[in-house]
């Protein structure tokens, strides 16, 4: 098991007093807090400041020599960017009120309670944290490059939409907050998400599981794992899949089918960062990232009342919505080329040209099924296929759909109705053009063989005709 660093830069502990050092750095470890640093020579801080990463100070507010309130003037001069938690003795409210008015994040006295001491401490990391990575998307958004872009060699797309993904993705990856993956079944959301475990630089594994169906029990068991005489036949200490994600990244699939008891389990994953083992009274922390996906509208479950709000929110802190086969139609060629390569090596076949017929029933084709149909397509074309192209099979494959009707079989064209007009047969075959294309102006008139505009006229002139 790898262990993670939390935070990912280091915490400066500075006090005089030994003892405090130790027992706050024990305090904070055994909360999940181990990158830490400590210093009990205030003028050493500057030495450190410029040689570790330092994202956040816990200061003590008497020291001799250099005291808390000028060593914090000093420290908002040379580094404004770093929050400083000011620590006292005493509960000294104009005190207090200073070492805010001088820059402090908060001010905490030693002898608080412990909760009320570490939520201080968590919500300075969460703000580092927030403007760590908002520095981070300014920089990537401004960019028209990737950083790593052998992270996404799994994609084959030459869509903007999925580059600004990839870039956002860069952006994030580095965060300790949950990623929230949606789009429809089969546009790659797994792949997505071994982008993200590999962006991120973890040293642990990535470590995969469908919630779909899961009941609470098994939810549980499954995540926190279990300790020995929980229940019969737990006859040892089982450990879960988040500490088996222990520096890695957790992937929870179709997460939107999660049942309200289970939400409840994992909110608190992710609130607190800590879990408790069935049958265990002793909670754990977390040193999992976690990354989810759905292929459901979380927004509208949420609104039905099938997915809590809270859990929703926290989910979204990092969200990407990829985008389906239809709506990124200039992938379709890439992606063909790609899967009948891929299909002939592991077929052993030699490589087979590809028709430009095949092409044209393609474009106009939904892909219910996305990326995932296509390659579907691709290997069950390639398998029949016995000469040096591509088998004319795919076409009807792709299309899903019955042969075009002859004039003597299609109702429109019955012995007992009159003909329709050219003006009516056009009305209608634009109708079903739009119904095919699930109302995608862009791909019903590719069907067409008309241009954007000219079918966007037309749709405006049945419009207008129908008032």
């Amino acid at each position: 098991m790898t262990m993670s660093q939390y935070p990912q830069f280091s915490i400066l502990l500075v006090d005089d007093e030994i003892p405090f050092l130790r027992s706050m750095s024990l305090t904070l470890e055994r909360h999940g807090f181990n990158n830490l640093l400590t210093c009990h020579e205030p003028l050493q801080v500057e030495q450190l400041m410029q040689q570790q990463d330092i994202g956040l100070v816990l200061l003590d507010l008497t020291m001799p020599v250099l005291s808390g309130q000028e060593l914090l003037a000093r420290l908002q001069e040379e580094h404004p960017n770093i929050p400083v938690i000011i620590f006292s003795g005493l509960n000294q409210v104009e005190a207090a009120v200073d070492c805010v008015k001088a820059g402090a994040f908060d001010y905490v006295v030693k002898t608080s309670d412990q909760d009320q001491i570490l939520e201080a401490i968590k919500r300075a990391i969460n703000t580092q944290e927030l403007a760590i990575e908002n520095q981070a998307l300014r920089n990537q958004l401004l960019s028209k490059t990737l950083t790593k872009p052998e992270c996404f060699d799994d994609f084959i797309s030459r869509s903007e939409d999925m580059f600004a993904i990839f870039r956002y993705l860069e952006s994030v990856a580095g965060s300790n907050q949950p990623v929230l993956i949606s789009g429809e079944s089969g546009v790659g959301k797994e792949l997505i998400a071994n982008a993200v475990h590999r962006l991120s630089g973890r040293k642990g594994d990535m470590v995969s599981v469908n919630v779909a169906g899961l009941d609470d029990n098994i939810f549980a068991d499954t995540l926190f794992g279990h300790a020995r005489g929980a229940f019969t036949g737990a006859d040892r200490n089982r450990p879960g899949l988040v500490e088996s994600a222990a520096g890695g990244t957790l992937f929870l699939d179709e997460i939107g089918d999660l049942s309200p008891a289970s939400q409840v389990k994992l909110l608190r994953l992710l609130q607190e960062g800590e879990y408790y083992p069935i049958g265990s009274d002793k909670p754990k922390r977390s040193q999992a990232r976690v990354v989810v996906a759905t292929h459901q509208d979380l927004a509208s479950r949420q609104a039905e009342g099938k997915f809590r709000k809270d859990l929703y929110y926290r989910l979204r802190t990092h969200m990407v919505n990829i985008p389906p086969l239809r709506e990124r139609i200039a992938d379709l060629p890439l992606l063909m080329r790609h899967f009948v390569e891929q299909a002939c090596r592991e077929l052993n076949k030699p490589m087979l040209a590809i028709p430009e017929q095949l092409m044209a029933p393609l474009l106009s084709y939904t892909f219910p099924g996305n990326v995932r149909e296509l390659r579907a397509l691709v290997f069950d074309a390639v398998s029949q296929s016995n000469g040096d192209t591509l088998s004319p099979l795919l076409p009807d494959l792709a299309t899903g759909a019955t042969p075009l009707p002859t004039s003597n079989n299609h109702p429109l064209f019955s012995p007992e109705l009159p003909l329709p007009t050219l003006s009516q047969a056009s009305e209608l075959l634009v109708m079903e053009a739009m119904r095919r294309a699930n109302d995608n102006q862009s791909l019903a008139a590719r069907m067409l063989g008309i241009s954007q505009p000219a079918l966007s006229k037309r749709l405006k002139n049945m419009r207008e005709n129908s008032q």
